[in-house]
């Protein structure tokens, strides 16, 4: 996962998966949110335009909560 904020034009990209160029199918999800998708339909990133306005006052701050990893079960 990569998280690039871009100050000059306040865009904040958030990229969970990289993507062959000319392969996202971008949708609008409100007039500063655009979502990108794979060819198989899964969730590949996320432009916020406008991010700081979007953001509010948390817009400088980035938390990163990662979540211990479980092995599953063994029978």
């Amino acid at each position: 996962m990569k998280i690039r904020y871009d100050a000059e034009v306040d865009v904040l990209y958030i990229e969970i998966r990289a993507l062959e160029p000319g392969t996202a199918e971008c949708r609008e999800l409100t007039p500063d949110i655009t979502a990108d998708y794979g060819p198989d339909g899964k969730l590949a990133g996320l432009e916020i335009l406008d991010a700081s306005q979007v953001l509010g006052e948390d817009a400088h701050k980035v938390v990163l909560e990662l979540a211990p990893v479980t092995s599953p079960a063994t029978v």
